[in-house]
């Protein structure tokens, strides 16, 4: 029983040291990272969004303030009519916030942050309806075209400015400075 005993708290320690040697070597290739001079997204593989996202100072950014959704028809007599529903009031924001950006000189890839925030929709439940924000964002972030991963928030709030507006976004963009001459 004492050898057991033994074995097993040795084995702990064990794998804690080498969970602990795993640990130091990735805080340290993360201190090397946030070093460089490229913007660098930190986070799990398999997530589809980042945990953080180091800005080096060579770097400027564009802040957008709440974005809101295009008006899809004005004589519509529903939101889903007027704005959409949850998802398509989203892509109309990623599309707008991607006009602004191309005509800067910019894309969508140079997006690094979303907050983003969801009213509660009467057709899902009286919910707010996540997947629909969440399908919305696939379209444009983590794809094959934009292997982006933005850091993000999401966060479920009462209302909006619009009662007919299901989604605001607000985004980060990071660009590298150029010199002028």
């Amino acid at each position: 029983m004492k050898k057991t005993m033994k074995t097993t708290i040795a084995s702990v320690v064990i794998s804690a040291n080498v969970l602990a040697g795993f640990s130091i070597a990735s805080a340290v290739s993360e201190k090397e990272e946030i070093k460089s001079n490229r913007v660098t997204f930190f986070g799990s593989s398999t997530s589809t969004i980042s945990n953080s996202v180091a800005i080096p100072a060579s770097h400027g950014q564009l802040l957008f303030s709440g974005t809101v959704p295009p008006l899809l028809n004005k004589d519509g007599a529903t939101t889903y009519e007027r704005y959409g529903d949850t998802k398509t009031q989203a892509v109309g924001i990623l599309k707008n916030l991607e006009a602004q950006l191309k005509a800067k000189g910019l894309s969508m890839k140079d997006i690094t942050y979303l907050r983003v925030y969801v009213v509660s929709d009467p057709n899902k439940g009286g919910k707010p309806d996540y997947q629909g924000w969440f399908d919305a964002y696939g379209q444009f972030f983590n794809t094959e075209e934009n292997p982006r991963k933005t850091a993000r928030s999401t966060v479920g709030v009462e209302s909006l400015v619009n009662s007919d507006w299901l989604i605001e976004i607000e985004a980060v963009a990071s660009f590298k400075h150029t010199s002028r001459k």
